[in-house]
C-alpha cells in the first residue's frame, strides 16, 4: 500500500452557486484534476474527497451541492466533511492517514489560495511531505482594496508562500512521475 495520499479538496458542486464562479479556467483544470487522480488510481495512491459544509447556502447539506462537480468519475477512498479552511480540523483525516501510514500528501481542488493553502500549511506543521499541484487546483479573481488579483497571480503567491516552507510546488506530470 502506498504512503500517499491524494487530497481532492472541495471539487463540489456547491461553486456553480456562488457568484465569483465562472467558466474559463474549468476545461484545463478538469483535464489537470483527471489526469492527476487517474495517474493516482493506476498507482494505488487512495484519492480522499473533502467537501466543505456550512449551516446556510450551497455549501449546507440541505442545498443538495455538497457532493463532487459532474466530471468526476472516481471512487474516493474515503469522505471527510470539512467546516473550516483546512480538512484536518475536526474531521478524522489525520486519524485515518496515520492509521494507514501515510505520511506524503498531494493536494489539489478548489480554491488554490483558500482551502488547498491552508490545508497544505497545516499538513506540513503535522509532519506531512506535501506536494501541491496548482495546476489541478482552481480560484477566480479577487479583490481587496481596490486592487484585483487574476487566477495566474494568486496561483503565482501561492506557490511563493508554499514552495520551500510548506510544500513541493509539482506540475502533474512531475507529481504522477515522483510516485
Amino acid at each position: 500500500m502506498s504512503r500517499i495520499a491524494l487530497l481532492n479538496i472541495d471539487t463540489q458542486q456547491s461553486f456553480h452557486h456562488r457568484d465569483y464562479w465562472q467558466e474559463k479556467d474549468i476545461p484545463t483544470f478538469q483535464q489537470a484534476m483527471l489526469g492527476l487522480i487517474e495517474g493516482c488510481e493506476l498507482r494505488h495512491v487512495p484519492v480522499v474527497d473533502i467537501f466543505h459544509v456550512d449551516e446556510d447556502g450551497p455549501f449546507s447539506l440541505q442545498s443538495g451541492y455538497v457532493k463532487p462537480m459532474a466530471f468526476l468519475r472516481h471512487r474516493p477512498a474515503v469522505v471527510f466533511q470539512k467546516h473550516v479552511h483546512n480538512a484536518f480540523t475536526d474531521t478524522g483525516l489525520d486519524h485515518w492517514l496515520r492509521e494507514r501510514d501515510i505520511n506524503q500528501l498531494i493536494i489539489c481542488g478548489i480554491r488554490t489560495e483558500q482551502c488547498c493553502e491552508t490545508t497544505a500549511r497545516v499538513a506540513s506543521d503535522l509532519g506531512y511531505a506535501v506536494t501541491f499541484v496548482s495546476e489541478a487546483t482552481l480560484t477566480f479573481p479577487m479583490t481587496h482594496k481596490g486592487i484585483t488579483l487574476s487566477v495566474d497571480e494568486l496561483r503565482h503567491r501561492t506557490e511563493t508562500v508554499l514552495a520551500g516552507r510548506f510544500a513541493d510546488i509539482k506540475t502533474v506530470a512531475q507529481a504522477l512521475e515522483s510516485l
